[in-house]
């Protein structure tokens, strides 16, 4: 599966942007998704991810600001984000787990997009 990211922008903090990750073929299939956000100088980290049986995965310090959810009726998988942060700038990754359930949420992931990036101005 391809996944493109879309939706990124700035934006000044306490505002609000979706991000959208479409699939090239049905998402359904694959075990869980996940959103990831690197900063400049910052290891990559996993910001939320969703089981296709339901299970979620918050970021401590994005919980109760962002929410993960998925269409997959148009192959695509979403991260709402609310009351942004500066410290929520960067660049904003969707993929597909590539383990079993068991894996999530820290498991090997793949196929992933180029990414969207989101700045969020102070």
């Amino acid at each position: 599966v391809q996944l493109v990211e879309s939706g990124g922008g700035l934006i000044q903090a306490g505002g609000s942007l979706r991000l959208s990750c479409a699939g090239s073929e049905s998402l359904f299939s694959i075990t869980a998704m996940g959103w990831h956000r690197q900063a400049p100088g910052k290891e990559r980290e996993l910001v939320a991810a969703l089981s296709n049986g339901g299970s979620i995965y918050y970021l401590n310090s994005v919980k109760g600001r962002f929410t993960i959810s998925r269409d997959d009726g148009k192959n695509t998988l979403y991260l709402q984000m609310d009351n942004l942060k500066p410290e929520d700038t960067a660049m904003y990754f969707c993929a597909a787990l590539l383990g079993p359930l068991r894996t999530m949420p820290y498991g090997d992931y793949g196929h992933w997009g180029q990414g969207t990036q989101v700045t969020v101005s102070s």
